[in-house]
């Protein structure tokens, strides 16, 4: 993150703190994020949906061979691509969305389609309703939003029992916005529609650029008179940041506070950065709120706000649906309906250690260990290095750099569930450490995912995987080179409340270069296309206990010093069974 803005970063719970007093003098400015949890992809995942669309068509490859956009080899595929054809903006710079999308969908009605398929069928998520209850006691009066949805209107009705209270103005009608906030006829809802729905601002015609002009006069005078809370929003809308800047030219602008909500442990775009250290130079009340989303945001602030009527909303959150564990299968019932391929991590460190010192980020940090050849796990945050390894280890790598600080660090589950923080960093590089030191494995890392293969395919232990797919090493027929083991991909993530390993059997090459891709993918397709249900079925057993063993702590490490990394794993597949009513 900017280190310029650091000191402006508060937490979630300062934040709520501070809204419950002066709740009425804050406005809110909603991006796509804020719609996630109802469905609605954000436009960060739109534009991998573009991506992959010009893709397909232009490689003239099957859909189902990128189908994957969360897998890091297949997001590498189709960017490589994207960036030869020199005609597309650079990855994650504002431009990208519009550009893509017209590029994607050259047809604007095309482009309206699209839109109208991600909005159908949408429902408000817990926060639409809380923002819905606080607008219902007048306690947030303007809500302006670069959405196309109408989750906002749609809570309000289910809140107010009646579509009248709240009022809706779009980009046609500037002037009535002007007259229902000059009068305080709140609430109001004002949908800026940053890029018209399916154009950029430059392919506007004229009357639609001076109503977008008119619209954004309005919310800039608005920001002179009121705070404002931003959520879901990048900030990739030129138009719209241009707003937020020009208002604080104004030593008065956000009276009651400037406070951008962002998810991660990663920076906010430039313009953000740049926005809230102007706003903070000129005495404005200006902070990056950090949040673990919108719904969760908006549960803090009701709990502290005061003369608020929560029945509509408490019979919301009591109605929502919620999973529930299915009994373990047994006998010939027919259940699971469907088995995962995640094992449950019954047991995950809570603790590490972190050091603070002039080390730069995380290549940084892993060049310091790899140069004295130290037995460390790390990874790199805003607090500093996080480490598993012994404490003689740790000073060994880093003393070099000016250790400041040498402490203990609590890993919190809040932290595991996106897996671009560096505590999931750390703990998921440990835990492949601590299987392929307890299940004689050895590590490949490619591109993002781990790739394990038996170091001894003669080990007995390895006998029933034999059975399952035959031979479980060789060399490719017609490349000689490419020597193959039978192996397991894995990967962390967070669902459910627990941490799982998911795990795809696969084949493993060695050495593998990218002119190899083609003899790799015959090959592998070959080898598994008769793998149907009972003998994966058979495979996920295997992989299953080989990986869990016994159920007894495994170790990163192994070490009697430091600090460690202990897990457990449990040797039951995740599974789904049918609901019941």
């Amino acid at each position: 993150m900017d280190q310029s803005i650091d000191h402006l970063r508060i937490t979630a719970d300062d934040f709520a703190r501070r809204f419950a007093m002066r709740t009425s003098n804050l406005m809110w400015l909603l991006g796509a994020g804020a719609s996630a949890a109802a469905g609605i992809p954000t436009a960060g995942q739109m534009i991998w949906e573009f991506k992959q669309r010009l893709f397909v068509s232009q490689r003239k490859v099957s859909p189902k061979a990128v189908a994957d956009l969360a897998n890091p080899i297949i997001r590498n595929q189709i960017q490589a691509h994207i960036d030869s054809s020199g005609t597309f903006p650079a990855l994650d710079t504002p431009e990208e969305y519009a550009v893509l999308f017209e590029t994607a969908y050259p047809s604007e009605s095309d482009r309206r389609l699209y839109i109208d398929s991600k909005i159908k069928g949408a429902k408000p998520s817990y926060g639409h309703m809380a923002l819905a209850t606080l607008m219902k006691s007048q306690l947030t009066r303007i809500v302006w939003t670069t959405n196309f949805d109408c989750l906002i209107a749609d809570a309000s009705a289910t809140i107010h029992e009646s579509t009248e209270p709240l009022s809706v103005v779009a980009l046609d009608a500037p002037e009535l916005a002007e007259q229902l906030i000059g009068d305080g006829r709140w609430p109001i809802e004002v949908k800026l529609h940053g890029d018209f729905r399916s154009r950029r601002l430059k392919n506007t015609n004229d009357e639609l650029r001076h109503q977008d002009s008119r619209l954004r006069s309005i919310l800039v005078d608005s920001c002179r008179r009121f705070g404002l809370v931003v959520g879901g929003y990048s900030g990739r809308d030129d138009s719209v940041m241009d707003a937020l800047e020009e208002a604080i030219t104004d030593k008065n602008a956000f009276p009651a506070g400037l406070f951008w909500l962002h998810r991660g442990d990663w920076a906010p775009m430039p313009r953000v950065c740049q926005l809230l250290a102007k706003a903070n130079s000129i005495g404005a009340e200006a902070h990056l709120v950090t949040i673990d989303n919108f719904d969760e945001i908006l549960r803090d602030l009701i709990r502290l706000t005061n003369g608020l009527d929560t029945t509509k909303l408490d019979s919301f959150a009591t109605a929502r649906s919620r999973w529930s564990a299915a009994p373990k299968p047994a006998g010939n019932k027919g259940w699971p309906v469907l088995r995962f391929n995640a094992i449950a991590v019954t047991q995950a460190p809570t603790i590490c250690r972190r050091v603070v010192c002039g080390v730069g980020g995380l290549k940084d940090a892993r060049d310091a260990v790899a140069k004295v050849n130290a037995q460390l796990i790390v990874s790199r945050t805003r607090a500093g290095v996080l480490c598993f390894g012994s404490d003689s280890e740790v000073r060994k790598a880093f003393e070099d750099y000016g250790i400041q600080d040498f402490d203990i660090h609590p890993i919190e589950s809040n932290r595991l569930w996106y897996d671009d923080t560096g505590e999931h960093c750390l703990v998921s590089d440990a835990i492949v450490s601590a299987i392929a030191s307890e299940r004689h494995l050895d590590v490949f890392h490619k591109r993002g995912l781990n790739l394990l293969a038996p170091r001894d395919v003669q080990n007995s232990a390895l006998s029933e995987l034999k059975s399952i797919v035959g031979s479980l090493s060789g060399s490719v027929k017609d490349s000689p080179h490419l020597h193959w083991r039978e192996g397991v991909g894995v990967r962390l993530e967070w669902a459910c409340g627990h941490l799982w390993l998911l795990f795809e059997p696969t084949t493993v090459f060695e050495p593998f270069e990218d002119r190899d891709k083609t003899i790799v993918a015959d090959f592998c397709r070959e080898r598994t296309v008769k793998r149907y249900n009972p003998k994966l079925n058979r495979l996920f057993d295997f992989w299953s206990r080989y990986l869990a063993g016994d159920g007894r702590e495994i170790r990163a490490l192994g070490i009697g010093d430091g600090i460690d990394a202990v897990y457990r794993l449990s040797n039951q597949n995740a599974f789904s069974r049918r609901a019941t009513t």
